[in-house]
This record gives structure tokens, sequence and C-alpha cells, in this order.
């Protein structure tokens, strides 16, 4: 029998669809989200990412981390909403079936169910970052496409 002390592996995860992959580094706060086409760091968590879990639909990606919070993303990469716990570390997370509730585990034991709407989250992270897209020289065309689906 062998064993192995102090050794650390990336976390990786792959969207339902397949078309969207996650990586995080031991102890890191950030978040490496590679989708078709484009490649995004996630920053907002002020301590290591413990869990990340995307909707079955592929269309958020939820964070938990050591900082007690649990953090909701579009797939275009902005934040769309903080969770915030009171019962400690967050060490993981998982989305029912139908999408409309997260389920978080916390290293005091606590297991909580977060009940929310994923299109509801997606108009509010929409709504914040319209005026963005639409105005800034910087945003390409292509982005300032990224919530067009989205009926605000």
């Amino acid at each position: 029998m062998s064993s192995f002390k102090n050794i650390r592996f990336n976390i990786t995860s792959v969207s339902p669809d397949g078309n969207n992959k996650v990586n995080v580094n031991p102890g890191d706060t950030t978040i490496k989200l590679t989708t078709l086409n484009k490649t995004l760091i996630l920053r907002g968590h002020t301590s290591s990412v413990n869990s990340f879990n995307f909707s079955k639909d592929s269309k958020i990606l939820a964070s938990a981390s050591v900082d007690g919070t649990i953090k909701l993303w579009s797939l275009e990469g902005s934040e769309l909403t903080t969770l915030n716990s009171y019962n400690g570390s967050v060490t993981s997370i998982s989305f029912s079936p139908d999408g409309k509730t997260l389920a978080s585990a916390h290293t005091d034991g606590t297991i909580i169910f977060w009940n929310f709407d994923i299109d509801d989250l997606l108009k509010k992270g929409c709504e914040h970052l319209h005026d963005y897209l639409q105005n800034n020289p910087n945003v390409s065309p292509e982005d300032k496409r990224l919530c067009g689906n989205i009926k605000l």
C-alpha cells in the first residue's frame, strides 16, 4: 500500500451540455471558465473555492468557498448573485434536477436549500450589464450581443 501526503489536484468539471469547462487550482480564489468562444477568470470569492457546479441546463455556474459564500455566475462571466451562509465554510453544492434549488453543505454539518428562478437571475444579470455592454467602446460587437436572448 502507498500513501501520499500534501498532494493537491486541480478541480475540473464540464457542463452537462459539454460546451463549458471549469477549472480551479487548490487554494485559489478565482475560477477559470472556458466556453466555446473564450476563457474567463471569475473573481469574487475572498477565500479558496471548495466546490462548483453547473445548473442542469448549463446556463448557470455556482461556486462555493471557504469564505462562506456561494456565487452564481452567468456563462458570460457576470456575477448574478451572492448567497451568504452563516454556517461556516461551504464544502459542497449541487443543483436540483429542475434547476430551481441549490443545496449547500457546510463545515458545521448543516445543509441549506436555496430556492430561486434561474431565468430571473439571468434577467437581473443582463439588466446590470446592459448599459456597459452597449455603451463601452472597448466591448467587441460580438460581446455586445451577450444578453440579446434575455428578455429584460
